[in-house]
């Protein structure tokens, strides 16, 4: 019989089973993932490559909108955040630290450069991780700042860039070109934290195009080692980014320049709920200058309304209306000059239609009763017409529908032809609703012999890409009536403005014929379900184009319910933009006085020698300003191509960084923003017009210590006194 193991002997044998069983089993798992591809799935070498690959983005460059003489509206710049490496893993070579060392020293050296104090940055300095940001002060800095900071020298100190959308005119054209924001995007690429910024538009141009500027990123690939640094001698796939197009604006920084400065001194002085001014080239259908209040300066999108007055704003239009009624009836065969009738009010079913002028002119024609703006000769005159015969008319004319011009949010207008009684308010511009984009559309046919022609604001893209360019607009035009009707309307829209009587004597100019319509439309209160009355509840409006016999440019103002002085603020703002517009293009001067003011083509003097560019501005009678003391010019404004006046300026930059300030005073608003995106400096710039005062004297040397403040007055560009026209 045998005998017994003990128990301790037989728990040990137990072990040993169970260890050789448990080796057993690793030993077999340990073979199968050596031999296999794949473990539950998932592809091991790819996942091993994932776990040390890196997927960098290429952001993509945001193109820039420039007017069309090539000014820069709106383009990408580049701000910084301060950064700081904490950890010394990051360090290498302890005789070139990579990391902060010295906390104290460093935030001793930057707190005034970042306007932030010294505890807070120290603080900051002293948290676990790897690197930190220095904020808020340190966040959304200049180049000229990243410089000095970079000048300190301090180990572990970095920038890290981020795009920023600029608008250089600051409040201009805003509801034109729109704005742009930056949006923060986290992403976590395996356990490293990194932020991709996207500019996204989101009203005007910049919202309409925001593909077409905003291009396509590419990507990065390559193998990266625990720090997430490059490992030297790998392979790397590269995705080119695909960089955003340019896009040029039929938009003239001078004409809007001129309308800038006149819609706001007029919102100064009568305060009204808004003012819109919009200037058209009239033969092709080109804005060339939209300026509205409220506006808003798309730098700090102090925005109070988000719909544009020139495409998005419905009202009814008043008396500018009766234009397109009188052609609606020339058109329809019922238009007789020698016909004649009772002014001041004529009854309809059981409602009066009355004039302006209560106790009328008398017994008077219809061309009377235009120049007079007789809402009683409005409805006379197309009282055989059926209601839908004048819709037909103002559909016909580009009423009741979008002109598709290259802006978001263009409303349609409403034309409610239903009876009789509403085909009368809208012979006289009641009952409907217009937007002044309509209207720009609508007087381009008498413009151009009776073609309407389409207006557009993008004239072509620039692809950086393949170099190449687009045309995006060419000139649409549709004959809608004849010539013989528009040679009427040109004579009653004269009648007007130059003849004794014309409700728009105070829009005459000074040095050419202005034709033109004015208008004074009742306000639809929805809440009392009636017209307002009496004070300034009032639309005004003026429609009107020159020169006379040939219109170049169209124009169209309007403003609601200002203060007091309703017409006189208006008409005064508008009468000053067709003189300086007249002036600048040349329209109305004869020889010996347009001599002054030709234009001359500026080259491309980029990379050339400083000394040899001036001698031959200099002999083509420009003095151009030189920043910098180098040799060798560097950059220009305006850019080249670009047409300048006499009273503009070129402005050279050289290749040596120092800045001296020059004397501003007379400078325009354009040439100042020229300046500063030269030099990169920061400004403030107040004001419209033309320098008056600078907070820095000319020849200083301008620092870091000091913020240029550059203050503007408007005027009358071209400051010529003239007796005013008699009424």
């Amino acid at each position: 019989m045998a005998k017994k193991k003990p128990p301790f002997l037989k728990r040990i044998f137990n072990s040993i089973n169970i260890i050789v069983i448990l080796m057993l089993v690793l030993y077999t798992r340990l073979v199968f993932l050596a031999v296999s591809p794949e473990i539950d799935g998932i592809d091991m070498s790819d996942f091993a490559k994932q776990r040390n690959t890196a997927n960098i983005i290429l952001p993509a460059k945001r193109g820039t909108i420039y007017d069309k003489n090539g000014l820069n509206l709106a383009s990408n710049v580049s701000s910084y955040t301060v950064i700081a490496f904490l950890d010394s893993s990051r360090t290498i070579n302890t005789s070139r630290p990579m990391h902060v060392v010295d906390k104290m020293k460093t935030a001793e050296k930057l707190a005034p450069l970042i306007n932030m104090s010294e505890e807070t940055i120290f603080n900051l300095l002293s948290r676990d991780g790897y690197q930190v940001e220095l904020g808020p002060g340190g966040r959304d800095i200049s180049e000229l700042k990243k410089r000095e900071i970079e000048a300190l020298n301090l180990p572990g100190i970095s920038f890290m860039p981020q795009p920023k959308r600029n608008y250089p005119n600051g409040d201009f054209a805003s509801y034109i070109i729109g704005y742009a924001k930056r949006h923060e995007n986290i992403i976590n690429d395996k356990g490293i934290r990194r932020i991709h910024y996207e500019i996204i538009g989101e009203l005007g141009i910049e919202g309409k195009y925001n593909n077409i500027l905003n291009g396509v990123d590419g990507e990065l690939i390559y193998q990266r080692d625990r720090f997430g640094h490059k490992i030297p001698d790998t392979n790397e796939m590269r995705i080119d980014e695909i960089d955003g197009q340019d896009i040029y604006l039929t938009i003239d920084s001078s004409i809007q320049r001129f309308l800038e400065a006149a819609v706001k001194d007029v919102n100064e002085t009568y305060s009204p709920e808004w003012i819109q001014i919009s200037v058209m080239e009239a033969k092709t259908g080109k804005l060339l200058g939209s300026a509205t209040t409220p506006s808003y300066n798309p730098n700090i999108l102090n925005i109070t309304n988000y719909e544009n007055p020139l495409v998005s704003f419905l009202f009814e239009p008043g008396s500018t209306m009766k234009t397109f009624t009188y052609m609606c009836a020339l058109e329809n065969g019922i238009y007789d000059d020698a016909k004649k009738f009772e002014s001041g009010r004529v009854e309809i079913h059981d409602r009066v239609i009355s004039d302006w002028n209560r106790d009328g002119w008398g017994i008077i024609n219809y061309d009377e009763g235009y120049k007079y703006s007789s809402n009683v000769s409005a409805f006379t005159l197309v009282r055989d017409l059926k209601a839908h015969e004048l819709e037909e008319c103002f559909r016909k004319y580009g009423f009741g529908a979008q002109t598709n011009i290259e802006l978001p949010r263009e409303s349609n207008g409403t034309i409610p032809f239903r009876n009789e009684v509403e085909k009368a308010n809208a012979a006289f511009g009641q009952g409907l609703t217009t937007t002044a984009i309509q209207h720009l559309q609508g007087l381009s046919i008498i413009a151009n012999d009776g073609y309407l022609v389409k207006p557009y604001v993008v004239d072509k893209i620039f692809d950086p890409n393949t170099s190449e360019y687009t045309f995006v607009n060419k000139s649409e035009k549709e004959k809608v009536v004849e010539k013989e009707t528009t040679d009427k309307l040109k004579k009653l829209m004269y009648s007007v403005v130059n003849e004794t009587g014309g409700t728009g004597a105070a829009y005459r100019a000074n040095r050419f014929e202005v034709i033109g319509k004015t208008g004074t439309a009742q306000i639809f209160n929805t809440k009392t379900g009636s017209y307002m009355s009496g004070g300034s509840n009032y639309i005004y409006s003026f429609g009107g184009m020159f020169p006379a016999e040939n219109p170049e440019i169209i124009i169209y103002a309007a403003m609601e319910r200002p203060a007091h002085s309703a017409n006189l603020g208006m008409a005064r703002a508008t009468k000053e933009v067709i003189d300086n517009i007249g002036k600048y293009l040349a329209i109305g001067f004869d020889k010996a006085e347009t001599e002054n003011v030709i234009s001359l083509q500026i080259e491309n003097y980029i990379n050339k020698n400083l000394v040899d560019v001036k001698e031959n501005l200099l002999k083509n009678g420009i003095n151009p300003i030189i920043i910098g003391s180098g040799e060798k010019v560097i950059n220009q404004r305006p850019m080249p191509g670009t047409r300048i006046f006499p009273s503009e300026r070129l402005i050279l930059l050289t290749e040596e960084p120092e800045i001296k300030i020059p004397n501003f005073k007379n400078w325009s608003r354009k040439d100042v923003l020229y300046f500063k995106e030269l030099t990169g400096i920061e400004m403030q710039i107040s004001g419209y017009g033309y320098v008056v005062s600078q907070n820095i004297e000319p020849d200083s040397i301008l620092t870091s210590e000091y913020e240029l403040e550059i203050v503007l007055k408007s005027r009358n560009v071209f400051e010529e006194k003239e007796e005013e026209p008699e009424e």
